[in-house]
Order: structure tokens, then sequence, then C-alpha cells
């Protein structure tokens, strides 16, 4: 299996009220809502995050109903964090990245192959028209498929099986978001990219080099590029 990112994978429907909001500070609990902030302000901002979209986004989603109970208490640190299966839900900073890169608008339809944790899924819903996240590993899609359910996500489809193979059936996609890191770029995913499309995608196993793809009528062309990026050790 390929390696996911060192960084991650996987909620707010625009317009969608949650009704479960997770974030409410009670006596002698965390305050997730002052957390997810800092982590925007210190993580995002203070970086080369400026999408107002994404920022909204990110301020909304509660990262922490994605992360497994031993490890909530860490949700909104700036590296990722164990989500079983040997896989990660990504550093933050990184799942801002490459949804900024994605420049997703309120029409498009979302392609992600590595749907993890589902903590992505739900970004690229707050931003999207529609998203179709694809997991590998059965426990995984089934858990995030719950996770996405409870919160009152509708515009998310979560479907078990190789991502690299794409979902045909909802191609073609203006946007794919690729968490996973192949030795290259999986032909059938730019089959299902429209043309003028983009897709953000890890390539390599020992480093990896994010790259941000455009489809064009004669093939693709690079936007954009960061070499050594290190896979995390403990995935496989």
């Amino acid at each position: 299996m390929a390696r996911h990112l060192l960084i991650s994978s996987v909620l707010v429907i625009s317009g969608l009220a949650c009704g479960v909001s997770g974030t409410e500070p009670q006596h002698g609990a965390r305050d997730w809502d002052a957390e997810r902030k800092r982590m925007v302000d210190e993580q995002f901002r203070a970086r080369d995050i400026r999408s107002a979209r994404v920022l909204d986004a990110m301020l909304t989603v509660p990262r922490h109903l994605f992360v497994p109970e031993p490890q909530r208490a860490r949700a909104y640190g700036d590296f990722p964090l164990p989500i079983g299966h040997g896989q990660t839900i990504s550093q933050p900073y990184i799942v801002a990245f490459m949804t900024q890169a994605l420049d997703v608008a309120p029409g498009h339809h979302v392609l992600e192959v590595g749907t993890g944790s589902g903590y992505q899924a739900a970004v690229l819903g707050a931003l999207a028209k529609d998203v179709y996240t694809i997991e590998i590993v059965p426990s995984l899609a089934q858990r995030a498929r719950e996770t996405l359910s409870a919160l009152g996500y509708r515009n998310i489809q979560v479907r078990t099986g190789n991502g690299y193979l794409g979902w045909p059936q909802h191609a073609p996609y203006d946007r794919i978001m690729v968490t996973a890191a192949p030795d290259d770029v999986p032909p059938a995913l730019l089959q299902q990219l429209k043309i003028g499309g983009l897709m953000a995608i890890p390539v390599g196993t020992v480093t990896q080099e994010l790259r941000i793809l455009r489809r064009t009528i004669t093939g693709t062309e690079t936007q954009h590029a960061s070499g050594a990026v290190r896979p995390d050790d403990e995935q496989a």
C-alpha cells in the first residue's frame, strides 16, 4: 500500500447546520473553539495560508471529533496523529496547504483519494458542492462514514476501495485530492479530471514531492511542486 503524507488525510456543509457541535466547553472540559482558533492563527495565518474560505473551513471543522479518543487532547497540535491501521490524520497545516492549492469553488465536484479519518473530506465538503472520497481500509472507511453522518454532512459520500482507480461513476471532477503517495500519477485519476481541473498529489515513496497538476488538452502541466516531503514511518 502506498504511504500517506507525514502530515494528512479526512465538516461542515455550506449552509447546513450540523446539529452536533462537540465544541462547547462544559465545566472542566477543554475549550475546543479556543484551541481551533489558536491553530488557525498560529499555524495558518502566521505562515502562508491566505484563503479566507480555507481559513473559515478550518476554523469551523471540529478536528478533535475525527481523532481517536486517546489522541484527542492533541488534536489541534502542529503534527500528524495516529488513527489506527498504520495510518495518520495529517498535520493541520498540510491539510490547509493542499486545500488552498486546489482553489475549491462552491460549485465544484471533488474526488478525494485516501479518506483516513474523514477530516480532509469534511474540510473539502465545507468548500465544494459535493465530495466523493475513497478509502482502501474498510474499518477506516466505515468509521469516517459514521462520523460524517453523525455530524450531519450530506454532501460527502464515502466508498471502500482502491482510490487509484478513482470513482468513474461521478466523473469528471473539477478537483482531485490525493493523500496517499503513489510512485507516479495514476492514469485513471487523470482521465477522471476535467480539462482545466486541478489535482493535488504527493508522488514517491522514499521521499515525496507534492505536485499541483492542471489537466490540459494535451496532458498535464505542473502548477506547483515541493520536494523532499518525508513519508510517515508508521504508514504502510
